[in-house]
């Protein structure tokens, strides 16, 4: 099973949002890609490291941040104590994801009807 980092809180500040956790993400790098958790209601960036992936999943709680940050094409950060690394090409997939649900009920309709409620204003 691949190992998941959960994203505890996010501050928006004037230059960046960071999406903190308290578990180690020492050592991962941006693997460019977001994936949809619709059982969860919940985005997942993929980190990777020698090994394999790791998923940061971004709950439902998040999305209000996540929006205003892709209005202002804020660089997202994922920080856990010392350690900061930025998310890669993050609203180039956050784009493509969205367009994807909108419509989709492959995604379940009741995704499908948050996503677009916030993201999309349908």
């Amino acid at each position: 099973m691949k190992k998941k980092i959960i994203i505890e809180t996010a501050k928006l500040t004037a230059d960046k949002l960071i999406l903190e956790t308290n578990e180690s993400i020492n050592g991962l790098i941006p693997g460019e890609q977001i994936l949809v958790d619709s059982d969860n209601s919940a985005f997942v960036y993929l980190m990777e490291d020698q090994d394999d992936y790791t998923y940061i999943v971004l709950s439902e709680f998040l999305w209000s941040d996540l929006k205003t940050a892709n209005e202002q094409k804020l660089p997202v950060v994922v920080k856990s104590n010392q350690e900061q690394v930025e998310l890669i090409n993050f609203y180039d997939e956050l784009d493509y994801i969205l367009s994807n649900i909108r419509g989709n009920s492959n995604y379940g309709d009741e995704l499908v009807t948050k996503v677009e409620r916030l993201f999309i204003n349908v």
